[in-house]
């Protein structure tokens, strides 16, 4: 069969040319804003913020990574706690992170790779959503940008760029490329290469996709469609400490693990007091803020390098994500408490975590 007859690649008729233009037009403005959205994240930590991509700035992207920990889903949590705790591995993907969003944005608005460039946008909303949409006190913020820009992505990959673009260009001066399967699929000068029913199925499954991830995280995060409207398994506006291994020893040392693992990144969390009850829970002993406060360093063992549970001015602060080991120490002979220990903290809001 002659290549030109296949339907794939088939001739367009006027009337498809129309069509096809019309549509480019009408979604050009969507395509530019799409890139432009993240040509602007690339372009601050190259371009126009820095200390983005310093490791000793307040704003290094690692602590944002860091406070998004405690509600990421689908296993991203774990790859952010491995990348914090590799500090080359972490940088080199910041770095490369980074220049893909600044290409794949500016891919966009040239509309130079159109349809590769808007697959890596739906790429980068997908993992976005799932690594911060929990954020967001009154809404969740983050969801609602990534889940607007998964839908625009999705969009521009099956449309392409039919106007006004760089891959017009290329096919203008070289015209052989129209019969070029990866120019159809990597570019948006022409349709896909794909029949009337093809086209339809993949627009179908692209469709499902985008509505079954959108309206499935968003349930998750907040409800309101398949159950009623909550917090969201993590809370981005109260937070919350979780403690664990909990070990005291005969000598009085005591010695747990604290994690600030909700709430906002916003402003730090305090915790007031220390308190180690015995098994009928009666206190046997309280660390209070000015206590906490003068800690040494070498009593506090944080996990990550960026945000830390440390001592402050109301005991001891935590940014959002902050986990360490915290040792306490008391005289020996109040061990005498009926044994399990349990360990509680207070908080500065007056609301009490226990292990």
């Amino acid at each position: 069969m002659n290549e030109l007859a296949r339907p794939s690649l088939r001739a367009i008729t006027i009337d498809e040319k129309a069509n096809w233009r019309m549509l480019a037009l009408s979604l050009l403005s969507v395509r530019f804003i799409q890139g432009f959205i993240y040509w602007g994240g690339g372009s601050r930590r190259f371009i126009y913020a820095p200390a983005k991509l310093d490791p000793s700035a307040p704003h290094w992207m690692a602590n944002k990574f860091q406070s998004a920990m405690p509600g990421a889903i689908l296993g991203t949590g774990h790859i952010i706690s491995w990348l914090l705790q590799h500090f080359v591995a972490l940088y080199a993907g910041l770095i490369v992170f980074s220049a893909l969003e600044l290409l794949c944005g500016l891919g966009l608005m040239a509309g130079f790779l159109t349809r590769l460039s808007a697959l890596g946008s739906v790429c980068f909303s997908i993992v976005l959503m799932l690594m911060f949409g929990w954020q967001g006190a009154t809404c969740i913020d983050e969801w609602t940008m990534a889940a607007c820009n998964l839908a625009m992505g999705m969009t521009l990959v099956l449309a392409g760029a039919g106007v006004y673009s760089l891959d017009n260009v290329l096919l203008a001066r070289r015209p052989w490329l129209a019969s070029r399967f990866w120019f159809r699929w990597a570019c948006g000068s022409l349709p896909l290469p794909l029949s009337g029913p093809a086209f339809l199925k993949l627009s179908v499954a692209v469709f499902a996709l985008t509505v079954v991830f959108n309206v499935g995280t968003y349930n998750y995060y907040r409800g309101s469609v398949f159950t009623p409207f909550h917090a969201g398994p993590t809370s981005p506006s109260k937070h919350h400490f979780s403690l664990d291994g909990l070990n005291v020893t005969a000598d009085g040392s005591v010695g747990f693990h604290l994690y600030l693992d909700g709430g906002t990144p916003e402003a730090p969390a305090h915790v007031m007091e220390v308190t180690l009850q015995d098994s009928t829970g009666k206190k046997v002993e309280v660390w209070n803020a000015d206590q906490l406060s003068h800690l040494p360093k070498e009593a506090i063992q944080n996990d990550y390098s960026y945000n830390q549970i440390k001592p402050g001015r109301y005991g001891l602060s935590a940014e959002m994500g902050a986990a360490a080991t915290i040792h306490l120490s008391m005289p020996a002979d109040r061990m005498d408490g009926a044994k399990p220990f349990k360990i509680v903290v207070t908080d500065i809001e007056g609301r009490s975590f226990s292990d």
